[in-house]
């Protein structure tokens, strides 16, 4: 017996519970991907799993922190001295 790929197996767009409890991962991927699955029970339809409405969130304007933040030591950002980088090399910092 030769160990050849196993081809891919398409997904039903109606499936019973059963098969959706064991192959939810795979139907999610295949929901992710655009496609509607129609989930039964006693060949009733029972739910719809389909891809979630993809919403643009509102583009960030440059400045629109602005204010917000406040810088408490004006100096935070200056360059250490030496004497400075020593110490904290050292742990006194």
């Amino acid at each position: 017996m030769t160990n050849m790929p196993r081809a891919k197996q398409a997904v039903p767009a109606e499936v019973n519970v059963a098969y959706l409890r064991e192959n939810l991962p795979r139907l999610l991927k295949e929901v992710e991907k655009g496609k509607t699955v129609v989930v039964s029970r006693y060949r009733k339809p029972v739910a719809v799993i389909s891809p979630a409405p993809h919403t643009e969130g509102s583009a960030r304007r440059f400045g629109a922190g602005k204010g917000r933040v406040r810088i408490i030591d004006p100096h935070a950002f200056d360059p250490m001295t030496d004497e400075e980088v020593d110490a904290f090399l050292e742990g006194r910092y």
